[in-house]
């Protein structure tokens, strides 16, 4: 009640709510490239997971306590959004990535709920029970901003941001900053005390943004993430054209190219040929073979 009651709490809740709205639609441009190429590609469905069973169990908690209707409505939405995005992923990953990703959701969302929820419920009475809970939640509220550690790693190691949003890690920041100003002033320390801890990987993850943002950009040509991988987006070694022309006697006359072979001059293998393409000379006297290389930069 205090929370519906208290100005500032009010406004804090009624801010926490839509960046938290926002938290969860930042990874809509990761499901539309997911979506677009058919694939999941290096992303993981673990933070998802975790994000959808903390929502399960601050609602949980909200109704416990009661009278915590602002924790209810994002909460409520996050279940929602959450559960898109493990269909979108189940539906476009590999078969490996699919069976874990099951085991994980039948673990965690289903057996580990359903014991909590038991557990506390028929063990636990009044304030007892709102304090067990509001500690579980604590811990799984900081298990959701420690979710992105496993991509942070990914950074370090591939020195690229390619599988870790700037905005996801943004919006972060700024959440945990509100909710726990909304935590402290409705006075509960289950709401606020996850907050710290998120606001302090949320700022980790965008200063290793900045560190590696431009580390696989070459110069001059900033990467694409929704272009990146393509054939036609990759710098390609030097493409060698070599007409090879059959030829007979001496006489003088205009020479057609009777095969056309492109050649990767790095890997030193043939490459798709063009086909036949005619290509007059001029009238030079050449008898017998002629193997003419030309040598242009590749697009």
């Amino acid at each position: 009640m205090a929370g519906l009651h208290h100005p500032w709490a009010f406004a804090f809740g009624i801010l926490g709510n839509v960046i938290s709205f926002m938290v969860y639609l930042a990874p809509v441009p990761t499901f539309y490239r997911i979506c677009k190429r058919k694939s999941t590609e290096g992303f993981q469905a673990v933070p998802y997971v975790i994000a959808l069973f903390s929502a399960m169990l601050m609602i949980y908690y909200a109704l416990v306590k009661t009278n915590s209707t602002l924790l209810l409505t994002i909460n409520g939405i996050g279940c929602f959004i959450e559960t898109v995005y493990i269909v979108l992923f189940l539906f476009f990953a590999p078969k490996k990535a699919k069976i874990s990703t099951l085991k994980l959701l039948l673990l965690l969302n289903v057996v580990a709920y359903s014991i909590i929820v038991s557990l506390t419920f028929f063990l636990l009475k009044g304030s007892n029970r709102v304090r067990v809970i509001g500690w579980i939640n604590v811990g799984f509220s900081v298990s959701v901003f420690a979710a992105p550690l496993s991509i942070m790693r990914l950074v370090i190691r591939t020195k690229s941001v390619e599988f870790m949003p700037f905005g996801l890690s943004f919006f972060l920041t700024v959440s945990a900053v509100v909710w726990f100003g909304y935590g402290l002033l409705i006075r509960d320390l289950y709401v606020a005390a996850p907050n710290v801890l998120g606001f302090l990987f949320g700022v980790a993850q965008m200063v290793l943004y900045l560190i590696y943002r431009k580390a696989n950009q070459p110069s001059g040509h900033p990467r694409d993430p929704e272009k990146a991988g393509t054939a036609h987006d990759r710098k390609h070694p030097e493409l060698a054209i070599r007409i090879i022309i059959a030829t007979s006697g001496s006489e003088v006359h205009p020479i057609e190219a009777t095969e056309v072979v492109l050649q990767d001059v790095e890997a030193g293998q043939p490459a798709k040929a063009l086909g036949e393409a005619p290509a007059v000379l001029g009238d030079e006297k050449i008898v017998g073979a002629a193997d003419i290389e030309l040598r242009l930069p590749r697009p």
